[in-house]
């Protein structure tokens, strides 16, 4: 149990996919400019997240490593994950039409999300059984939507106010960026057990 509250806290805090690994920034600049947007992502990333995670450990564990397949591990979880974008797109639209049309415009975004690809093999790397995987994507997921919901609230409020001509816009953005990662690597001082 010590265990899986070590990886829920340190993969939401410790190392926070974006501030500590720098992974899933594309999504993390692009899609932070509001807060719907920013809550929109993060909840289809960590659907995304978790059931690729799941399908790219079976993959490895029962395909890639008895076969001494490794080599193929990237492009063959590149390809998985653009599949399972693809066919949950389609099923979302037939299914859950509402549920699709609140997704429906980032699942595309999720495809190139390289945060998806790392969580899938640091999972591996890590030789984490499925549920420890599963939970660590869950939890990479929630960091990921973490720092996007901060970071949107921040620049909605950056909007406001009188931030001088030449730091408007990304530039500004990039710093406040830089500030949060310094305050998530204060976490980096937790121990669990």
């Amino acid at each position: 149990m010590l265990a899986y509250i070590s990886i829920i806290v340190t993969a939401i805090f410790v190392n926070n996919i974006v501030f500590a690994q720098f992974l899933g920034i594309c999504p993390f600049m692009g899609v932070s400019k509001k807060l719907s947007s920013a809550v929109g992502m993060g909840a289809a990333v960590a659907f995304v997240m978790a059931f690729a995670t799941c399908a790219t450990w079976l993959l490895q564990r029962y395909l890639l490593d008895p076969f001494g397949l490794g080599y193929m591990q990237t492009i063959l979880f590149i390809l998985v994950i653009a599949s399972l974008v693809q066919m949950l797109e389609m099923v979302l639209k037939k299914t859950l039409p509402s549920l699709y049309q609140a997704l429906g415009v980032f699942l595309p975004l999720i495809t190139t999300n390289c945060a998806v690809l790392g969580v899938a093999i640091m999972v591996v790397q890590k030789d984490f059984n499925l549920l420890m995987s599963l939970t660590y994507a869950v939890a990479t997921a929630a960091g990921f939507a973490l720092a996007l919901v901060i970071f949107a609230g921040i620049r909605e409020q950056l909007e406001l106010s009188d931030v001088p001509r030449p730091m408007r816009g990304v530039a500004i953005a990039l710093i406040c960026a830089g500030i949060l990662a310094m305050a998530f690597m204060g976490f980096s001082g937790i121990k669990i057990g």
